[in-house]
């Protein structure tokens, strides 16, 4: 028979409700001026495959490329981060960039899975498990942005490295990201190895802003689609009234602040009900949804020093629209 990845996980997964925190946050940024909803909550079963279909538009370059330096630079990769790893993954989704780089570990000893979809996470690990039987599985289904205590394995690692890739770390503002940096090497220097650990990071560049808007404006309308499933979700979970109808996506390079700011727009003068409550729309007003930050590459150094961060490798393409990025201890 079949295993279940949903039944063989469950004692790794918490206990959330659907909605359970998206309600507070919700009301809370629609009571905002302006407006504003976290970008984590894109992430339901829905959201998750309208991401993957994402990656695969042509004007979305940082899944595509970010893959091809993984594939060309996985070994001196993987010959950085050293044997006996306990590999911690924050939002791993499909996981399809960790199975890569675990075929190259030499004797990986854990892989801790953190991940906001349930869906997603058990889909993932129950396919790394197939795959990888020798490495112990500890899939976490939380918010990562919130502190979280992650299990410890079996076996005594060599050291612990956090796996961020994805260039999600974009997705947060400039304290949150530093904030979140800082947990990360706390996690990699306390892992539990006999070594001070590291992060593995993937940082998108700062480029040209047609190729910037483009990836999130493509044409075929996916990430239009993938923005305004959050107002679907909120309908399905929380009982709202959004009419999808009623709001357009929105994403612009902001220069100054170096960084994609992606908004839902009202279209009309609207009211939305959640939970009792009703807040109004005016007509063209942006509630923002989500950062997409782009660093330099000395600018994205000097940031994680100030999180004890010190940068000791960077892979990149042959443009260098994206990075990944080796990060020790220091």
């Amino acid at each position: 028979m079949k295993p279940n990845p949903q039944a063989a996980y469950a004692r790794h997964l918490d206990d959330r409700q659907p909605g359970e925190g998206l309600l507070a946050d919700a009301l809370s940024g629609l009571s905002k001026s302006p407006k504003r909803l976290p970008s984590k909550y894109f992430y339901d079963a829905r959201g998750s495959e309208l991401f993957e279909r994402i990656c695969e538009q042509p004007e979305y370059y940082p899944t595509r490329t970010e893959s091809a330096i993984m594939r060309e630079y996985v070994g001196a990769i993987a010959a950085a981060l050293g044997p006996q790893v306990r590999l911690v993954e924050y939002g791993s989704g499909s996981g399809l960039k960790t199975r890569l780089l675990l075929r190259h570990l030499e004797s990986p000893v854990a892989y801790v899975p953190v991940e906001i979809s349930r869906s997603a996470l058990a889909e993932s690990t129950g396919k790394l498990e197939c795959e990888f039987p020798a490495i112990e599985m500890l899939p976490v289904c939380a918010d990562f942005a919130q502190p979280i205590k992650l299990p410890r394995a079996a076996r005594a690692p060599r050291q612990t490295v956090v796996y961020f890739p994805g260039s999600t770390l974009g997705n947060f503002g400039s304290d949150d990201a530093l904030r979140l940096l800082r947990e990360m090497r706390s996690e990699a220097g306390q892992g539990g190895g006999v070594l001070d650990g590291g992060v593995l990071i993937g940082i998108d560049l700062v480029k040209d802003p047609a190729t910037l808007e483009a990836a999130y404006n493509d044409a075929a309308g996916v990430t239009a689609e993938f923005t305004l499933n959050l107002l679907v979700r909120m309908n399905h979970e929380l009982g709202a009234d959004f009419d999808l109808a009623g709001f357009r996506h929105r994403a612009r390079w902001h220069p100054l602040a170096e960084r994609i700011e992606t908004h839902i727009v009202s279209r009309r003068e609207q009211d939305v009900h959640i939970d009792g409550r009703a807040f109004r729309f005016a007509e063209n007003e942006a509630m923002l949804v989500e950062y997409s930050c782009k660093y330099t590459l000395e600018g994205f150094a000097r940031f994680a020093a100030r999180a004890g961060l010190r940068v000791a490798e960077v892979w990149t393409d042959p443009h260098r629209q994206f990075s990944v990025q080796w990060l020790v201890c220091d």
